[in-house]
């Protein structure tokens, strides 16, 4: 069992971001619950480091996919995700979506012939993983509609994984007097994703 966690609590905050605390809840109970299971972090530095695409960079990627040469440094994130048994993602809730960095992760782990393929019936997923959880939270409150949540369950489904969660600790900043009451019970709900086998 592998647990892939990528990282991108970016916040002023630092120690005390809320988005981090989520994350720890459920990065902790998952390894209570999980013992015999290797945990890997995509790190916020290396989140913030990434460099988007320009049209160079994906003639070189199509060109090395062309000839199945996906052991290549430009697909290492890809890999590591097509490989992760169980994925959990944390970012805050930032313009209605999350950070930046976080949308160049996803441009870096969408390699076609990798973590996904098209044939004529269309797109199927190819990643190991049996569900992802996204954890976020903002100042704001939740809405059905919201871009982070609905971006990446539609990803899940496009990357092939089976089953999709996610926590939104909404409302801190409208609400400050119930805040940490929010965030307390969202980290509840985060610690009883991981908890599930």
């Amino acid at each position: 069992m592998k647990l892939l966690f990528v990282n991108c609590c970016v916040s002023q905050r630092g120690a005390n971001s809320r988005t981090r605390r989520l994350a720890e809840a459920y990065v902790t109970a998952f390894r209570a619950s999980h013992a015999e299971a290797e945990i890997e972090t995509v790190p916020p530095e290396t989140l913030l480091a990434l460099r988007p695409f320009d049209v160079e960079m994906l003639n070189e990627r199509d060109a090395l996919a062309s000839v199945g040469a996906f052991d290549a440094p430009v697909f290492g994130l890809a890999r590591q995700f097509r490989g992760a048994d169980r994925i959990v993602v944390a970012a805050p809730f930032w313009d209605l979506s999350f950070p930046a960095a976080l949308r160049t992760y996803i441009e870096h782990i969408s390699a076609n012939g990798l973590a996904y393929h098209y044939d004529e019936n269309g797109c199927h997923g190819d990643c190991r993983a049996d569900r992802l959880v996204y954890l976020t939270s903002g100042g704001d409150f939740e809405r059905e509609d919201s871009v982070g949540v609905a971006y990446w369950r539609q990803l899940t489904a496009m990357f092939g994984i089976p089953r999709f969660d996610y926590v939104f600790a909404g409302g801190l900043d409208a609400r400050p007097d119930t805040a940490e009451e929010i965030l307390t019970a969202s980290c509840a709900l985060a610690r009883r994703l991981a908890e599930e086998k």
